[in-house]
């Protein structure tokens, strides 16, 4: 058989793939001689400025700050579309992966704020296990073929979407530093300006993305986190009477975001140098509180929430969908890495700009990601087997 690269990338399993690979490099960097030229990399200072402007940061945070505010603007159009036209427009079938995602969020930080409610600095983190992985978790569930369901997969979907955007509200409200009044004041012309440009049937994405790049640069200078421009700028960019220009620029971002933007971001954020890792640091409560949140708590969020809603008569199984097929996608679900990832960066950057001494939460999601991934996929496909 031929491999082909273009088919590799067309298969929905490759962002999955490829995050694997990047955590996989960097966990090499991190453990070898390369520790120190990883290290280089993510300090490496890059600077842009314009006159007297400039905005002076190290590599890793141009990737944190900058390029996932790309990513945000990507799941912020698919919530859209979805939103509009997809699987988020039907009451019915949103009802029950809305309140299961709900479920999702609320049992892992519950069991979070469990381990670590003693310690004020920990007990920040408490949003870190809320999180799915969209790549992942569909590339896993990709692997198991057409014996999946199409109302499963849809359970999933809708249901990372929701998740995706629990985790930018808690984004918005809980992670910012001190803010700046200027800035701020700045954002809100910009944002003034797109929505005035909505209002006005402004379909021109060129126009929306020149003035977006301002948004994002008075965001970052605020103290707001910088991704969230992504978001609001989704919001300004109409679509029902722009549908085909929004679906090209969102299909647009698919390749950039999912193939560059998403490994290089887990390979500078993943990067652990287990040499120094004690047996104290895998069993410490940030680490347990993360890796519980993700592997027990999704599946019992999602498991129990759902149960209650079916039986409320609140939201009903998908077609060809029983108990045991939804309850391995609870545990699939427990994959957070990216939004997991993004979320302990926010957390703990104060912290540890202090120099409070925590236990590294990527342990805790590297453990929590892979147990429900692997555990995951061995229900779904005993499942499905028999089915």
């Amino acid at each position: 058989m031929r491999f082909s690269l273009l088919d590799f990338f067309k298969h929905e399993s490759a962002t999955g793939i490829l995050l694997v690979m990047a955590t996989v490099f960097a966990m090499i960097f991190a453990n070898t001689s390369g520790l120190s030229i990883y290290n280089e990399l993510k300090t490496l200072p890059v600077v842009l400025g314009i006159g007297s402007f400039v905005i002076a940061k190290p590599l890793l945070l141009w990737i944190n700050d900058g390029l996932m505010a790309i990513f945000f603007l990507m799941v912020g159009m698919e919530i859209k579309r979805e939103s509009v036209e997809g699987s988020l427009s039907d009451l019915k079938t949103v009802s029950l992966p809305a309140i299961a995602a709900i479920g999702g969020m609320v049992v892992p930080a519950l069991i979070y704020a469990l381990f670590n409610q003693h310690d004020p600095d920990a007990i920040q983190g408490w949003a870190i296990p809320s999180a799915t992985d969209i790549a992942f978790a569909l590339g896993i569930l990709s692997l198991l073929g057409d014996r999946v369901p199409k109302g499963l997969k849809l359970f999933l979907l809708t249901l990372a979407i929701i998740d995706d955007l629990g985790a930018i509200i808690i984004i918005a409200l809980f992670y910012t530093s001190s803010l700046s009044t200027l800035s701020l004041m700045i954002a809100a012309s910009m944002i003034a300006i797109l929505g005035f440009m909505n209002y006005r049937g402004v379909v021109n994405h060129t126009a929306y993305i020149l003035i977006g790049i301002i948004l994002w640069t008075a965001v970052l200078k605020s103290g707001v986190h910088a991704t969230l421009a992504g978001v609001i700028l989704e919001l300004m960019i109409p679509i029902k009477e722009n549908k085909a220009p929004f679906h090209a620029m969102e299909h647009s971002l698919h390749a950039p975001v999912n193939f560059f933007i998403l490994p290089l971001f887990a390979f500078v954020n993943t990067g652990i140098d287990f040499r120094t890792v004690s047996a104290s640091d895998m069993t410490n409560t940030l680490t347990l509180g993360v890796a519980l949140g993700l592997f027990a708590g999704k599946q019992i969020g999602i498991g129990l929430f759902s149960y209650l809603a079916v039986k409320l008569k609140l939201g009903h199984l998908p077609y060809a969908v029983n108990w045991p097929m939804l309850y391995g996608v609870a545990i699939l679900s427990g994959i957070g890495f990216t939004m997991s990832l993004f979320i302990g960066s926010l957390a703990f950057e104060e912290s540890r700009a202090a120099g409070v001494a925590l236990a590294d939460e990527r342990i805790g999601i590297l453990i929590g990601s892979i147990f429900s991934g692997i555990i995951g996929y061995i229900v779904l496909n005993k499942v499905l087997k028999n089915s």
